[in-house]
Order: structure tokens, then C-alpha cells, then sequence
């Protein structure tokens, strides 16, 4: 498996363009796809950079229904005319709002009158190619990431607080698996709990953004809370490999750093992984 990033926060090579967004290439023998299509158009410049073909993708998979991870999927429906998409039902009914520095709407503007036939909306699991996983997270029982706090949604004409029922976990393998967490809104270990519970394979890697934000002690998670997620990272999941970015802040990433090592590491635009799947 060839993993890819078309669209990050960050970035090292200058003839590649970063925003505030996601999107990832993933390529194997049998299927080309996308997991998340960034907050623009700003993939498809960089994949025609990193000679990625989106003509020829087969899927798309989204992973919540967040500008951020959905604002390229317009344009990407333009260019390619037989990828799927799949995403929660949830995605297209509701409206998404944040109400960090003022209140804003960061829903997905998305017209699929002419593609209606390309979508597949998923609310239990459903498997693609005999090895592509999708479904929602069954797990509550650990903390979520303290900043979504300030994420709304509107269902009916009432605002009221996200519960990430739109939220989508993607996972490669039939072994093992490689979990692509997203923003990880429902909590990175309430993921992979719920990878262990609805697959019952071990996790050899999983990559994402953790929602885990920079600021002063007490506004989202405090030291001790970050090293409470570490070790139980440690204890339940000694053989994952973890590589993140986009969400994850940086003082967060480097605590974590600290206690995971040689374990996580982060990705940018432009960043490729090859990875051995079982």
C-alpha cells in the first residue's frame, strides 16, 4: 500500500500548497482512493505535482461531513465520473457550525444532482474490495477531544452540540489493520476500541488527525490527561504505529513524542508512506 498526503496543514516541499484541510491518497494493486478530499480544489494541484492520477480513482471515502475534510469533493466529482463516494447518511442532512473565534458555518457545499448514483451512504459496517472497512464508532466510553466544544450542528431549526454521528472510521487490511481516524472527533481511543470490537484485528497503524489542540492548561487537554492517553496507547496498543498531523497541535505532538518515540510520527503535504498490508 502507497499512502500519500495531497492536503495538510503543513508542508516542506515549496512546489507543494498546504491548507487547512485533509486529504490522503491510498493506492494498492487492486483500488486507487481518497480518503477525504481537503477544504479545496488545493489537492488536485498537488496531486498533479506528485503524479497522482484522480481520473483514475476508485473511491472516495469521507470521513465526516467538516469543510475541512469535504470542501474538495465539488470539484473532484468534476474531474473523475466513476468513483463512489462513501460517507455517513448524517453528512448531507445536517449543518455544521464552529463557534471557536466567533460563530461560522463549516458544512460541505456539495450538489450531487448529477451523481446521486456514485454515493453510498453507510450507518453500520460495510466492506469494499474484501479489505476496505467502513463504519461508525460504537465506543463512547472514553473522553472526546476537549475542543469540540466549540462545534455545533443544526438538525430541524435547533443548534446543538455535534455528536460526530456523521463520523465515518476507514480500515485497510484483513489481518491487520491500518485506520485512518480522521479528525478522530469521537476520541482516538474510543477508535480504536471500536476497530477491536467490530473487526477483532489487531491495529498496525493508524493515521489521522487527533483533535488534540494547543492552548493554556485548563482550555482543552492538560498535561495529565495527554499522558493518561499515552499510556493507555502503551498498554492496550504496544504494536501500533501511529502518524499524525492536521489537528494535532504541535505542543500536543510533542509530548506525545516524547512518550511514543520511534511510535508516532507526524505527516505533511507531500509526506508518503509504503506499507506492507496482511
Amino acid at each position: 500500500m502507497k499512502v500519500q498526503i495531497l492536503s495538510d496543514n503543513r508542508k516542506l516541499q515549496s512546489i507543494l500548497e498546504k491548507e487547512h484541510g485533509l486529504c490522503i491518497y491510498v493506492e494498492t494493486e487492486n483500488y486507487k482512493c481518497l480518503l477525504d478530499t481537503g477544504a479545496s480544489d488545493m489537492f488536485l494541484q498537488n496531486a498533479d505535482n506528485m503524479e497522482v492520477d484522480i481520473a483514475a480513482i476508485d473511491y472516495v471515502f469521507i470521513s465526516h461531513g467538516h469543510s475541512d475534510h469535504i470542501g474538495g469533493l465539488q470539484d473532484f466529482l468534476n474531474i473523475n465520473s466513476k468513483a463512489k463516494i462513501v460517507l455517513s447518511k448524517n453528512v448531507l442532512t445536517q449543518r455544521f457550525f464552529s463557534n471557536r473565534k466567533g460563530m461560522r458555518e463549516i458544512s460541505g457545499k456539495i450538489d450531487i444532482t448529477n451523481f446521486e448514483d456514485r454515493f453510498v451512504f453507510v450507518d453500520s459496517k460495510m466492506t469494499f474490495e474484501n479489505e476496505i472497512h467502513v463504519f461508525p464508532c460504537q465506543t463512547c466510553c472514553f473522553p472526546q477531544p476537549k475542543a469540540n466544544k466549540t462545534l455545533m450542528k443544526k438538525v430541524e431549526n435547533e443548534i446543538i452540540s455535534d455528536d460526530f454521528n456523521h463520523e465515518l472510521i476507514i480500515c485497510f487490511g484483513r489481518d491487520e489493520m491500518i485506520v485512518y481516524s480522521g479528525c478522530a472527533h469521537c476520541g482516538v481511543l474510543n477508535i480504536l476500541d471500536s476497530v477491536k470490537h467490530t473487526l477483532g484485528k489487531p491495529v498496525s497503524t493508524l493515521i489521522g488527525g487527533f483533535h488534540l489542540l494547543d492552548g493554556y492548561e485548563g482550555q482543552y487537554e492538560t498535561g495529565g490527561e495527554i499522558n493518561k492517553l499515552v499510556e493507555r496507547l502503551q498498554s492496550d496498543f504496544p504494536e501500533t504505529t501511529f502518524y499524525t498531523g492536521h489537528c494535532t497541535g504541535e505542543g500536543v505532538y510533542s509530548q506525545l513524542k516524547m512518550k511514543l518515540q520511534e511510535k508516532l510520527n507526524w505527516f505533511y503535504t507531500g509526506f508518503t508512506l509504503l506499507h506492507q498490508m496482511n
